[in-house]
């Protein structure tokens, strides 16, 4: 294991009625001026909303909101709720819905102690003095922002990512009620959000993690386990439950614990998504798919251990390398059989801007920690992934 340090403190309020502990939350966070982001009416049918507006009414915090998150948010909605933010003196953004409204908070959350531009985070990294606290009541089961120290945001082709300790929600509120509502494809490419987090960390190339490994390991198949549930019971709540709470076990960074993750895949993908405004979770699974292949033949090792861990491919009947070609046709079973997309030609995108964009993604050098990549070579996973 290599040197680590975990921080986080998120407070985790999970299970049926947990949104009713929204009043209590707010008072101990001295809130007096909120700032709700959504996006769209769905928070009104669920209940969510009224429970705000109770809790805000009956605490006496002033209340302005914004319904207009998009996925794959933009840096212009966030420019101008953090002006209107501090004309209106907010002290608390609250987020309800899945990672775009959770980045978007914490974008404002950044943006409204800072006299300059919010982008410079995002784009020069710039340290910041001060940041509004964060709540989350989660609706969604994928990005697993809602206890990330991470926010991903995009300003036309560039999409990029600010990671903070301070941009920690300080509660996510997760009822699995309000995930049973979401159709097959947001829930499936959810699914493969969560799974490409898991799959970023166990792609290490430390070899003594035992730990952490067969935590990803249970994580793994505990997800493909409660995938096949909401196969058969979209409705099936203990598995919607699963999920959900999944979705944050993956992302929270105690499964970086004594390991280095790659998370290269996902420079590609966000690429894609900033080109094409693809979804994240169904760009991950393309992308994975052309990356596990891709090491199959340069490092296999990491994905040959998973592939006879979880997959039971037999290490005395196949080399590594065929190991790590047979997690790729594996997983990409797994993709099918929920309608996740498994190539780039299926999402109508060729390689006309492949160059550009792994320009873009390796402006600052290669990119990935268990093989690090440069231009060409995510050329070539990109042609992989057509």
């Amino acid at each position: 294991m290599i040197g680590f340090e975990y921080y986080n403190p998120a407070r985790i309020v999970f299970g049926e009625d947990s949104e009713k502990k929204l009043k209590d939350l707010l008072k101990a966070n001295n809130t007096h001026s909120l700032l709700l982001v959504y996006s769209g009416e769905f928070i009104k049918k669920l209940g969510i909303y009224s429970v705000i507006e109770q809790a805000v009414g009956e605490l006496g915090i002033g209340f302005s909101e914004s319904g207009e998150v998009v996925p794959n948010p933009d840096i212009d909605l966030v420019r101008r709720l953090v002006k209107e933010g501090k004309e209106k003196n907010v002290d608390f953004v609250l987020a309800v819905g899945g990672g775009s409204s959770i980045d978007t908070a914490k974008a404002i959350a950044l943006g409204i102690p800072y006299d300059g531009d919010v982008w410079d985070f995002f784009e020069k990294g710039i340290n910041p003095k001060s940041v509004l606290p964060i709540g989350v009541i989660a609706t969604t089961a994928s990005s697993g922002s809602e206890t990330s120290n991470a926010a991903i945001l995009s300003s036309g082709e560039w999409k990029l990512g600010f990671e903070d300790d301070r941009i920690i929600p300080r509660f996510a509120i997760m009822n699995p009620k309000f995930t049973a509502s979401l159709p097959p494809y947001p829930t499936f490419t959810g699914i493969a959000d969560i799974l490409s987090h898991l799959l970023e960390r166990y792609f290490s190339d430390e070899r003594n993690s035992d730990t952490t490994d067969y935590l990803i390991e249970g994580a793994i198949r505990a997800l493909l386990v409660n995938a096949d549930k909401l196969l058969k019971d979209p409705g099936d709540l203990n598995a919607r439950g699963e999920v959900q709470y999944l979705a944050s076990v993956a992302h929270n960074n105690s499964l970086d614990a004594g390991r280095s993750a790659d998370w290269g895949s996902h420079r590609i993908e966000h690429e894609l998504s900033a080109q094409y405004n693809i979804v994240h979770g169904e760009g991950m699974a393309v992308v994975l798919l052309a990356w596990i292949k891709y090491m199959a033949g340069k490092k296999p090792w990491r994905p040959a251990l998973l592939s006879s861990r979880v997959f039971g491919v037999d290490a005395f009947n196949y080399s590594e390398e065929e190991r790590a070609y047979k997690l790729s046709e594996k997983l990409s079973d797994f993709f099918k059989k929920t309608g996740v997309k498994t190539s780039l030609t299926e999402l109508g995108i060729d390689e006309k801007d492949f160059e550009d964009m792994a320009k873009r993604a390796t402006r600052n050098g290669s990119v990935g920690h268990y093989y690090p990549l440069n231009r060409e070579e995510i050329i070539d996973i990109l042609k992989l992934a057509l």
